[in-house]
């Protein structure tokens, strides 16, 4: 059956507004991806070319030396394996935390779980303030303690929220089937609600593993022993005291600075790709409650 005219006119219509519309979202992700990727780009480039200068993405010179002093360096030995065990135990202490917080806060029958929810979306808008936090943990006797980084930085209510509406989007007839069969309120937790929450699981891990890594601030107000400093800020500091230039090799601060950067952030590069379907379906799927 043919079209008339006014409906041909609607079709061509609409479908110049869809073309139209996917030219723009292309345009604008192909925008905002190159505002992401070239300066990482000419971060690399810059670790690597001595005679780089300006915006430059193709080195003419390739030259590691930057990298090996930077390994050679034994000061940035042990603020590297501080940096990695702050992340592994935060990340599994975060996890540990988040999970279990948010395994309570579904439970419908537990008088008070809708206070607490509350109480959990209450710390992301208001919050006590540096000068109080820095109080609170000189109280507790927790300057110089790793606890005074990972506890704060691998605990936070977004992804308390997070876990919980991906708990919550987990069919409740699987508990109730396991309660008959006489599983404990922890058995079900730990047989049935963790192994379906691997993309949540993947992504809150993410979160914090990258926030514990890239972690400064703390270290920098309630870490003062120097053999407890992590990699970034005993980075910061050798950069600032030219502390990574040698005496038989003189390279230009930038690119030390860039093979630096680079340095931080290839690890999470190279684990990301493995976790990166679990991402995805991890943001998403607890979004929507089916």
């Amino acid at each position: 059956m043919g079209l008339n005219s006014k409906e041909r006119f609607s079709f061509a219509k609409g479908y110049r507004g869809r073309t139209l519309f996917l030219m723009f979202d292309f345009a604008l992700l192909g925008a905002l991806m190159c505002m992401m990727v070239l300066p990482l780009i000419k971060v690399l480039v810059d670790s690597v070319d001595p005679t780089s200068y300006g915006v430059r993405l193709i080195p003419r010179v390739v030259d590691f030396s930057a990298y090996e002093m930077i390994v050679r360096n034994s000061t940035l030995y042990q603020p590297f394996l501080v940096s990695i065990y702050t992340t592994v135990v935060g990340t599994i202490f975060g996890l540990l935390v988040t999970t279990m917080g948010a395994y309570v806060l579904i439970q419908k029958d537990m008088p008070g779980h809708r206070l607490m929810g509350k109480l959990v979306l209450a710390t992301m808008l208001f919050n006590g303030g540096l000068i109080p936090t820095y109080l609170t943990i000189k109280n507790l006797g927790l300057m110089n303690n790793m606890l005074a980084v990972i506890v704060p930085c691998s605990v936070g209510a977004y992804n308390t929220i997070l876990m919980k509406s991906f708990f919550a989007s987990i069919p409740g007839e699987l508990f109730d089937s396991a309660a008959i069969d006489g599983c404990s309120p922890f058995g079900a937790f730990w047989r049935i609600m963790l192994p379906l929450s691997k993309p949540a699981l993947a992504s809150v891990g993410l979160f914090i593993a990258v926030g514990l890594w890239n972690e400064y601030m703390h270290f920098i107000l309630y870490i003062t022993d120097p053999e407890w400093q992590n990699f970034q800020v005993k980075v910061r500091s050798l950069i600032l005291e030219d502390g990574l230039s040698g005496t038989s090799i003189t390279l230009s601060q930038e690119m030390l600075k860039s093979a630096t950067v680079v340095v931080v952030v290839v690890p999470f590069l190279l684990i990301y790709p493995f976790v990166q379907k679990y991402f995805t379906k991890g943001v998403t799927l607890g979004a929507v409650k089916g």
